[in-house]
């Protein structure tokens, strides 16, 4: 899918209101293309005092920006993309929280609130789960999500050095359905588009590769996923790693015994807690944050001996 509208620098850097070290650009001028005339009110359920855990009813698509110290930076930006079945964005813990993390690690990272089924009642997670064949029902908001996550990649690149990024090193990583959006991406792009890496965390291997095949030239693929998901999206990890290792592009693949669906960010005393962990480790296989990552384990290691 092309996505054909231009954003200028001035609308790109025109920001809303956020935290000091974060900022908030809309992905299109004015309306985005194809849902010009919905009427909707964003929603957000809130979490802990002051932080949103769930965003749903989202029209108008934008990028938050996190940016990792200048002494840290690496030059390796990500967009990342939470999950919520394409009624709502968990945006806490499959997206800001995470980002949180990453950038402690050196990368940019650019949490994409992309656009959503418009939800009937002030529960989407009800609305998610009451659904027979998701896979039909999420279809027209899915192509809108892809058009926005091409857009995400298209956007971050143009403004590459404002961000002190390399233009060649955005990546795009997502969680459960966000996952199926990142590998969507993965799948359907132009040279303005294409990521440097995909990762898809319990992400849906079917809603993601539905309308494309594994390109010539696609990109390295991180996996993870919990043998014990509730949603059966184990299984679908497993064939979207084998689909790439079929095409001889390279992939990497974690299964965890347990931990469930959604485990994001989440501290459960388990192995799926280092998935991120892991995840920077293959960056560093792939040339994207080597320098920042030995960085930071010369200085966990320096901690460590000056505790002896």
């Amino acid at each position: 899918m092309s996505v054909s509208t231009v954003v200028g620098t001035a609308l790109v850097f025109g920001c809303l209101a956020q935290a000091a070290d974060e900022r908030v650009v809309s992905l299109y001028s004015g309306a985005a293309p194809g849902s010009e005339s919905w009427g909707r009110s964003e929603q957000v359920l809130q979490g802990e005092p002051g932080k949103p855990r769930v965003i749903f009813n989202v029209a108008r698509p934008t990028l938050t920006v996190f940016q990792p110290e200048t002494a840290k930076a690496n030059g390796t930006a990500v967009v990342i993309c939470p999950g919520g079945g394409f009624f709502m964005l968990t945006i806490g813990n499959e997206g800001y929280d995470v980002a949180h993390y990453l950038t402690s690690r050196g990368l940019t990272c650019f949490v994409l609130k992309y656009r959503l089924l418009q939800c009937k009642t002030d529960d989407p997670l009800s609305e998610v789960l009451s659904q027979g064949k998701l896979e039909d029902t999420v279809a027209p908001a899915r192509s809108l999500a892809l058009a926005d996550g091409l857009q995400a990649i298209k956007v971050i690149r143009l403004h590459a050095k404002e961000y002190g990024i390399n233009p060649d090193r955005i990546g795009i990583l997502g969680f459960s359905a966000g996952g199926s959006l990142a590998v969507a991406v993965g799948c359907d792009y132009d040279a303005k588009t294409r990521p440097a890496f995909v990762a898809s965390i319990y992400g849906g291997y079917d809603l993601a590769t539905q309308n494309k095949g594994i390109r010539p030239d696609a990109p390295p693929l991180f996996v993870a996923a919990a043998s014990d998901d509730q949603l059966g999206l184990a299984s679908q990890s497993v064939t979207l790693y084998q689909a790439w290792i079929a095409a001889k592009k390279p992939a990497e693949l974690h299964i965890y015994a347990t931990g469930g669906h959604a485990f994001g960010m989440k501290k459960q005393n388990l192995p799926c807690d280092s998935w991120a962990d892991r995840f920077v480790d293959w960056l560093e296989m792939q040339g994207h944050v080597e320098s920042a990552n030995r960085r930071w384990r010369e200085s966990a290691r320096a901690v460590a001996d000056s505790s002896f």
